[in-house]
């Protein structure tokens, strides 16, 4: 199944709904509804209508997460020797996951404008990276069964405020900022997803590839992200977990790159589907 969340045309009030080709099949509910009550099958939930995707607004398929989006620092080799290029530092890599959060606020549509203050940050940067969607609460599990608790795979792309990130000396201001998490633009569930390790990810500004990386090159892959991140602390249906960047950011490129008024980010998963989010400047 393709979830997604949308507004009907004249309406503004999200509504769950079925990608089919080329419209979408409108079910009750929200889609955390939907995860909440353990991802029942969508047979016993009767379509209320059909609109076609070209007359939809898309919203976030989970639009106001109950809780921080959990994300996955230094995943990949080739962002970790980036990065160490950029700062003239060491490569390091981590010996467990590099845990950080983004909160509700950042989170927007897979379509949406990303804000950017300017009073606030100069440097604002892309990262595509795949998003996994809990389905089933748990605390302390295992890596063999963690798999079982994924309701379904998204796209995220972690946009940065390098300059406020540096500042502060952590990863959570600089990637937390409003409307700095546009995700969509459907979650896929596992059964046609397939194993989320082997997928071609890619992001584009104004039509020129700036990623284009495999999610099989993670560092951690998801099932030990989810084990990792579940011991001690509990995990709950309808949490989203970011997995981490492939190299290819703006900061790490000669000279540094970063977004402008107007620049249009284009981030894709296979299996998934693309994003497509144009910078607006105000300040």
């Amino acid at each position: 199944m393709r979830y997604l969340t949308f507004s009907a045309p004249g309406e503004t009030a999200p509504r769950l709904g079925i990608l089919e080709g080329d419209r979408v099949a409108t079910l009750p509910g929200t889609l955390i509804d939907l995860i909440r009550s353990g991802g029942a099958a969508t047979g016993g939930l009767k379509a209320s209508g059909y609109h076609r995707i070209d007359e939809i607004r898309w919203h976030a398929p989970i639009p106001r997460p109950s809780k921080n989006v959990f994300c996955v620092g230094r995943n990949y080799l080739t962002h970790i020797e980036e990065g160490a290029r950029a700062r003239g530092v060491e490569v390091k890599i981590p010996a467990a996951p590099v845990f950080f959060t983004k909160a509700p606020t950042a989170v927007t549509g897979p379509f949406d404008d990303i804000p950017w203050d300017r009073s606030v940050t100069q440097q604002v940067d892309w990262e595509a990276e795949l998003g996994v969607v809990i389905g089933k609460t748990g605390r302390n599990i295992p890596k063999a069964a963690a798999l079982d608790h994924v309701f379904g795979y998204t796209v995220i792309n972690d946009v940065t405020a390098r300059d406020v990130q540096n500042r502060h000396f952590q990863f959570f201001k600089g990637k937390t900022l409003d409307g700095f998490c546009p995700i969509g633009p459907v979650v896929v569930t596992p059964d046609e997803f397939g194993h989320p390790h082997g997928k071609h990810l890619t992001l584009k500004v104004n039509g020129v590839f700036k990623q284009n990386g495999n999610t099989r090159d993670m560092i951690f892959a998801v099932d030990a992200i989810i084990a990792s991140l579940s011991h001690g602390m509990t995990l709950e249906a309808g949490d989203i977990i970011a997995c981490g960047t492939p190299d290819g950011c703006g900061f790490g490129r000669t000279p540094p790159e970063f977004l402008q008024d107007g620049d249009i980010m284009e981030t894709a998963i296979e299996g998934i589907g693309e994003m497509r989010n144009r910078i607006a400047a105000h300040s």
